[in-house]
């Protein structure tokens, strides 16, 4: 049973055992690159996030939450929707993924992109359109594939407001160059989406080599 109360929804303790707050509604009072804090009717909450730079001072938001507990503190992960929530706490399940890692994840690569590569098994396309290590990509991919195939199965995952992110070949190929040639992956990766897709691989590394990032 799901209660709201005051711009917060908690989940009854007959239903999980323990009262988790799943939803706060607020404005945004202070912002960080990792969190912000949320007043809701005269309580701040610190909330991490994927983007806190993002949001503005006295802008009015929604977070779907997560709270973690543990012996030495409770902290609470925030996201804009029902699907960056359920992906989040899908990758909780990996073992050595904690929150700040699935945090970092989710940072890095969006939850299409996430849930597209697992169930393709791809790692190395994870890898390079998300910058997250082979062998992180590698095992997100190889552990949550069934769970998130049996999940989409029986709609118990929604899907999320992103669009997914796609690299074609020419991209790919531009991107290994620049690689070779010493840039560090994730700016190559960046720099290459901020251009016309439609562009071939010779102009796309000629265009990084002449404008730079």
């Amino acid at each position: 049973m799901i209660i709201k109360k005051q711009g917060v929804v908690v989940c009854s303790l007959k239903a999980y055992n323990v009262s988790m707050i799943r939803q706060l509604e607020g404005t945004i009072i202070a912002t960080a690159p990792d969190h912000v804090v949320l007043a809701v009717r005269g309580v701040g909450y610190g909330i991490y996030t994927t983007n806190g730079l993002g949001y503005s001072i006295g802008q009015s938001a929604l977070f779907y939450t997560h709270l973690s507990v543990k012996e030495t503190a409770l902290d609470l992960y925030g996201f804009v929707n029902a699907g960056e929530l359920e992906v989040f706490e899908l990758l909780l399940l990996v073992p050595k993924v904690g929150p700040k890692s699935a945090l970092n994840i989710l940072s890095a690569a969006n939850p299409n992109l996430l849930v597209s590569c697992i169930l393709e098994q791809d790692p190395e396309r994870l890898h390079k359109l998300s910058g997250i290590g082979k062998k992180t990509a590698s095992n997100l991919t190889n552990y949550l594939h069934s769970k998130v195939k049996d999940r989409l199965q029986s709609g118990a995952l929604t899907s999320t407001s992103h669009p997914a992110l796609t690299l074609n070949t020419e991209q790919t190929d531009a991107i290994d160059a620049l690689v070779a040639l010493g840039f560090d992956l994730t700016k190559a990766r960046e720099r290459i989406l901020s251009l016309p897709k439609e562009t071939d691989a010779k102009s796309l590394i000629q265009t990084v080599l002449r404008e730079g990032f």
